[in-house]
């Protein structure tokens, strides 16, 4: 019983420093913490809020992209202000972004010097207790304690992830160590005080590149971003080891990179399904935000394996019409951000004569970033009478060149047994 009552009693104890530690960082960092504003101009009212962070003295404030992406997507409908702790207001204009990264640089009138948040030059630990500040939910600032668990393992581009409570409103507020130092960004929750956060190091780059070239276009450097992503992460699935294995009758790759995730379905326990269809999907679980419409950097492939007692030529065909209809890239765009697809039909063969396919390949172009493409490529055998193998992939916002070389390794991957 002694021995309960001591834990009991050093839990409460740790319990009441971690609270007097955090009220202690807020009360010193406040000043530069803000509530980020984006204000609809023909309503005069916030269309969206969120949390930021003075970096520099001289005014520059780090956010989300995702905060003012409204703003950086149609500045003519949108303004930006800060409301700070004592309730003052501030327009403010951007800087520069890391669509990637989810990160946005912005800034105010500044008539002297002001207190600003230091990024911090090492890594926590792993169990290191961090500190979330930020705006949840428009109810004034708050900080909320939680933990450093590493980086996420299944992610492409870093995340880090916290053990604690990053609320709606928080998205662009800092983490911060006991030494008051930034050691990530809120940026998303997936609840049951599991939250991510974008590194450091990532806000680092984004403030040097911007101290020593400050970008000429944000339209620009984001059709930048977005490409040299998309073509690191096409290259980066190419040169990774793919798996041939069985579905069916068939043989199918899998990409084996921890972030490509892969699942498997089959109608097998039907005994009364005319068509035996076994499934398995692969994709990749992140993507990269543009506006709430508009999403980008996805990645998905399928293969389909079934059999019948006969399927006929004209069966097949309608097997594919009807696929073909069904698939789409695992991206949100509209008619304002994209054109309308553009289809290329054909009969393929591999190069080692293994399988024979009816084959569609089809591309919309981006409106705004006139290099990247989503592309869908579809497949469906015509080799055997009883049997078909259909693959197919999306991907969102590639280049032509890296679109080309993907599909033909995708192509070449898929046979017969």
């Amino acid at each position: 019983m002694k021995g309960l009552i001591t834990l009991i009693l050093l839990c409460v104890s740790t319990i009441s420093y971690a609270a007097e530690q955090a009220e202690e960082i807020f009360k010193k960092l406040a000043p530069s913490l803000y509530q980020i504003r984006l204000i609809d101009t023909a309503s005069g009212e916030k269309s969206s809020i969120g949390s930021g962070f003075q970096i520099s003295s001289d005014g520059l404030i780090a956010t989300n992209y995702h905060v003012i992406s409204g703003f950086a997507r149609h500045p003519n409908k949108y303004t930006i202000e800060i409301f700070d702790h004592q309730g003052n207001k501030a327009p403010l204009t951007l800087q520069s972004v890391d669509v990637i990264n989810d990160l946005a640089l912005v800034k105010r009138t500044v008539d002297s010097e002001m207190p600003f948040f230091e990024i911090a030059n090492a890594v926590p630990h792993k169990g290191e207790e961090l500190y979330s500040l930020g705006n949840p939910h428009d109810l004034g600032m708050i900080v909320v304690p939680g933990t450093y668990n590493g980086l996420k393992k299944e992610s492409f581009n870093d995340r880090i992830h916290f053990t604690g409570s990053v609320n709606s409103g928080m998205s662009g507020g800092p983490v911060v160590n006991k030494n008051s130092e930034v050691v990530g960004i809120n940026v998303a929750t997936s609840g049951n005080q599991i939250g991510f956060l974008v590194p450091h190091d990532k806000l680092r780059n984004l403030y040097e590149s911007y101290k020593k070239s400050p970008p000429d276009s944000i339209e620009e450097q984001m059709a930048a971003q977005l490409a040299n992503n998309q073509e690191k992460l096409v290259s980066t699935l190419l040169n990774s080891e793919w798996l041939m294995r069985p579905l069916g009758e068939g043989l199918v790759p899998t990409v084996n990179i921890p972030f490509i995730r892969c699942w498997g379905e089959s109608n097998a326990d039907k005994n009364d399904a005319i068509v035996l269809a076994v499934v398995a999907n692969c994709s990749l679980d992140e993507n990269t935000f543009l506006s709430s419409s508009f999403f980008t950097g996805s990645v998905e492939m399928e293969f389909r394996y079934m059999q019948a007692k006969e399927l006929s030529d004209t069966k097949f065909y309608q097997i594919f019409e009807r696929q073909l209809t069904q698939v789409m890239p695992g991206n949100k765009a509209g008619k304002d951000d994209v054109s309308e697809f553009q289809c290329q039909h054909d009969i393929v063969t591999s190069s080692n004569q293994t399988i024979t396919s009816k084959a569609a390949f089809c591309t919309r172009a981006y409106k705004d970033f006139p290099k990247l493409f989503d592309v869908i490529y579809i497949a469906i055998s015509v080799d055997k009478g009883d049997q078909a193998l259909l693959s197919h992939f999306t991907i969102s916002g590639i280049t032509q060149s890296s679109a080309l070389s993907f599909t033909e390794k995708f192509m070449e991957s898929v046979t017969w047994k």
